[in-house]
């Protein structure tokens, strides 16, 4: 048999199943003796357990148990003292003593606001990422300079805006906070917006819309809309647009924010807030 025909056999048998090589004579393997099992090894006999005096017993290792903070707990905390803030000054110090989030332990510092306070427009985004961390400001990093290119854009500057955050410390990793961390934070949030009492806003990103806007999901099919912010005796109109962030990530977005910046531009001025 030559080579090619070896292969293909060779091939016709594995496509078979056929994984043994047998030899060309049968063998009858029932009429083989079968092999004596060898006796079981008796087990070994058991040693008794040393006596230890009740006194030089060791104790059991304890259990190890996670700390958790009660968000029930934690979220009235923060609403008693978000309600307790007259200024913003309080506000931010009240944000200084809470421990009920659990992103001030792993950020660097706390990131309150930037901007003009006495700014009839206002700008709340996400969260802090590495460089606002660093600096304690909102956006200062690259999407922060988009953001302020964005605005110069209509002629606006820092000092025309007064911007902010729904979330006051860096998610480990820039993650998007989860929705237990938003609650803990909103009535921070909330408050800040009825001391400042802009005349317009602007939300970034889908965590500020849907924070502030509950049941509003959805950032793509929801930005570019005019709603109305009604919470504390306030009425602001609203523009919800994309996060500069996410722009740096797919820049043919910019002209769908180019379009909410000139309704922002166009709202500012009906309301009197440039």
């Amino acid at each position: 048999m030559d080579r090619q025909a070896l292969k293909e056999l060779l091939e016709f048998y594995a496509e078979s199943g056929v994984d043994a090589a047998i030899g060309d004579e049968a063998v009858d393997r029932y009429s083989e003796p079968k092999a004596q099992a060898a006796p079981p090894l008796a087990p070994a006999p058991a040693q008794p357990e040393p006596m230890v005096p009740a006194a030089r017993r060791p104790s059991p290792p304890p259990i190890a148990t996670q700390e958790s903070d009660d968000p029930v707990q934690g979220l009235a905390h923060a609403e008693a003292l978000a309600a307790g803030a007259s200024t913003l000054e309080e506000l931010r110090a009240a944000l200084d003593g809470f421990d009920g989030c659990a992103l001030k332990k792993t950020a660097r510092q706390l990131v309150f606001a930037d901007g003009n306070p006495d700014a009839s427009i206002m700008l709340i985004g996400e969260a802090p990422g590495r460089d606002e961390d660093a600096q304690g400001l909102p956006f200062v990093g690259r999407s922060g300079q988009l953001l302020y290119k964005m605005l110069a854009a209509i002629g606006l500057d820092r000092t025309k805006v007064y911007i902010g955050n729904v979330i006051y410390w860096r998610p480990p990793g820039n993650r998007t906070p989860t929705p237990d961390e938003r609650a803990l934070c909103e009535p921070f949030i909330r408050r800040q917006i009825a001391l400042v009492q802009p005349k317009v806003m602007m939300t970034l990103g889908g965590s500020a819309l849907s924070t502030l806007f509950e049941g509003r999901t959805g950032i793509m099919k929801t930005r570019g809309q005019l709603l109305t912010y009604a919470q504390d005796g306030l009425s602001i109109p609203t523009i919800p647009t994309l996060h500069p962030a996410g722009l740096l990530r797919q820049p043919l977005n910019k002209r769908l924010a180019w379009r909410d910046l000139l309704l922002l531009d166009e709202l500012a001025r009906e309301h009197g807030a440039r």
